[in-house]
């Protein structure tokens, strides 16, 4: 008799199934459906993002992480419309609640490590540097050698790596010395106070635009700045084109030597600094006075 009620029971639960799923046929044929079109829709639109970023951007990880991000979000939006048509709204809204839950939980966990990730998308998306230039940010100079989506990584003058967070760099200010392919150098100088003025200013930008690496496109500028303790000095501003740190050194190191040359060829003066030694309380006194005064050539 148990068994006999047992085996209606079953017979009668695969009847209600076939029975609904028949009835549900037309819906689970239509899910199906929506899964094949979104998958394909989801293609579609990863192609498009990928064409789209490759014109903004030349890490291939950003562009792979953000065409697998939007893909996954279209393929998600087929399955929870699919789990609508199959009449499984309890399901969905689950499933949303749960990603919910879940998304503010690591949010807190890892909201550091999500502020660099989002800083190093923006960074890369923006572009406002690449591999190979050289910048300074946040006390640090050097580089570009790496970007990620965590660091980025600057190769100092020095030899050293320096591994910055993304964050630090976006959200701090920053200097590209590349972006325009050329730097002024300002050089600092002094003449004598015996010397012509007009003279020394002539020969000094008559010495920078005689360098290989002046850019002629800019004038040399020099003026007058300070009367020192033993010079008139003055700065010389000058353009160089600049890719690498080296362009910057030569230019400077060629400038001094040049200026120097020319000065000496010129008979102008470029000073050491002068000190006058004040000897006794009120000053003044000469040296020869005092040893006469302390009797210390008596004694010797």
């Amino acid at each position: 008799m148990d068994l006999s009620n047992a085996y209606n029971l079953i017979l009668g639960k695969l009847e209600t199934w076939i029975s609904t799923s028949i009835e549900m046929l037309p819906n689970i044929l239509m899910a199906i459906l929506v899964l094949v079109i979104f998958y394909a829709l989801g293609k579609i639109i990863r192609k498009t993002v990928t064409s789209i970023l490759d014109k903004t951007t030349n890490n291939k990880a950003i562009i792979h992480l953000l065409e697998s991000i939007v893909g996954t979000i279209v393929i998600l939006i087929g399955v929870f419309i699919a789990l609508g048509i199959l009449n499984l709204d309890g399901t969905v809204k689950s499933l949303l609640a749960g990603a919910g839950i879940i998304g503010l939980a690591l949010g807190f966990a890892f909201q550091d490590i999500a502020s660099n990730f989002i800083s190093g998308m923006l960074l890369s998306i923006r572009h406002p540097f690449g591999i190979g230039d050289i910048i300074d940010t946040n006390g640090y100079y050097g580089t570009v050698v790496k970007m990620n989506l965590r660091n980025t990584v600057l190769l100092t003058p020095q030899g050293q790596r320096v591994f910055l967070p993304n964050k630090m760099v976006f959200e701090s200010p920053f200097e590209n010395y590349t972006s325009e392919s050329r730097r002024r150098i300002d050089l600092s100088c002094g003449v004598s106070y015996g010397d012509d003025l007009e003279k020394a200013k002539k020969l000094a930008i008559q010495a920078v635009e005689s360098i290989n690496s002046y850019d002629t496109t800019r004038p040399v500028e020099l003026y007058y700045n300070e009367f020192g303790d033993s010079s008139i000095n003055y700065v010389i501003r000058f353009w160089v084109n600049f890719n690498t740190n080296n362009d910057f050194w030569n230019a400077q190191s060629d400038a001094i030597m040049a200026i120097k040359k020319l000065y000496d060829d010129e008979d102008i003066m470029i000073p050491f600094p002068i000190r006058t030694l004040d000897f006794g309380i009120r000053g003044g006194e000469q040296l020869h006075t005092m040893v006469e005064k302390s009797g210390w050539k008596k004694k010797n």
